[in-house]
């Protein structure tokens, strides 16, 4: 299954969906596909991927998302020639918001999004990586927020990269600009965990696996729960999270999950 859009991309084959989507097994596989372009952000490529994700969302077979990339780049951030064709405030303004309702809609969606990177991750790209809640790499991947360099800084890929690494590597990495490797990456938490290039597929789909064998709707409340208690002081996440446990305590999902695990057998998920 493929989502495209309309929009006509000069860096994309002719006729090609800019995002391709391939369902297997309860994991939904979505890649960006302009390669030539190393699938930088466009307006078209952004409202493809949105469309995936907010049709996903309502999927209830998909329990785990893969986001990838086609040919030899993960992401390569905005389409700079795409933003200085016709500038304007208002094109501007419609841009990054589009672009920061997409990145809100990965962390809000039920389904865990998991980034599987090759190549480059720059800019944008490497606030796609922040923002999925799991992140896996080829030892070959590099990353940056380089916009400092050409007199842009990456103030919207902070927001999600000092929300997934440490204070003073986010601010090394914006301030500095240069490429880090996968093994900083995997060091400062940019990513779980770099990888051979030959076992990146292999590692994803383990992850992938594992995560839908779980209830998906105790995914969808763990998810939840998670994004909104980070931003809580220590005392009020704790009065959020015992509501939550109540009311996960009270799913049939919970029930059958602890009653299978007392009768040592395998669970058989409702999503109830």
């Amino acid at each position: 299954m493929s989502a495209a859009v309309s929009t006509h991309d000069p860096h994309a084959p002719q006729d090609a969906p800019l995002v391709l989507r391939e369902d297997r097994d309860g994991v939904a596989t979505l890649t960006l596909n302009r390669p030539k372009a190393r699938n930088a952000l466009s307006v078209g490529l952004m409202a493809a991927l949105q469309d995936a994700l907010d049709a996903i969302h309502e999927d209830r077979s998909v329990r785990a998302v893969v986001l990838a990339g086609a040919g030899g780049a993960f992401c390569a951030g905005h389409d700079l020639k795409e933003m200085r064709a016709a500038p304007s405030r208002a094109l501007y303004e419609a841009l990054f918001t589009q672009c920061s309702r997409l990145m809100l809609t990965i962390n809000r969606i039920r389904q865990p999004v998991i980034a599987k990177v090759r190549g480059v991750a720059t800019a944008a790209g490497c606030q796609l990586v922040a923002t999925c809640d799991l992140a896996y790499c080829e030892e070959g991947a590099r990353f940056a927020t380089p916009g400092v360099n050409i007199g842009l800084f990456c103030s919207t890929p902070m927001v999600a990269l000092t929300r997934a690494v440490g204070r003073k590597a986010a601010m090394e990495m914006l301030l500095l600009g240069d490429l880090i490797d996968a093994e900083e990456a995997e060091r400062i938490g940019l990513v779980n965990r770099a990888v051979p290039a030959e076992q990146l597929d292999e590692v994803v789909d383990g992850v992938a696996a594992r995560i839908a064998s779980k209830s998906p709707l105790t995914l969808a409340i763990g998810k939840e729960a998670f994004y909104h208690q980070i931003e809580l002081d220590a005392e009020s996440a704790y009065a959020y999270a015992a509501k939550v446990m109540t009311e996960n305590m009270m799913a049939q999902d919970a029930a059958e999950g602890i009653d299978a695990f007392l009768g040592k057998r395998t669970p058989v998920w409702c999503g109830r």
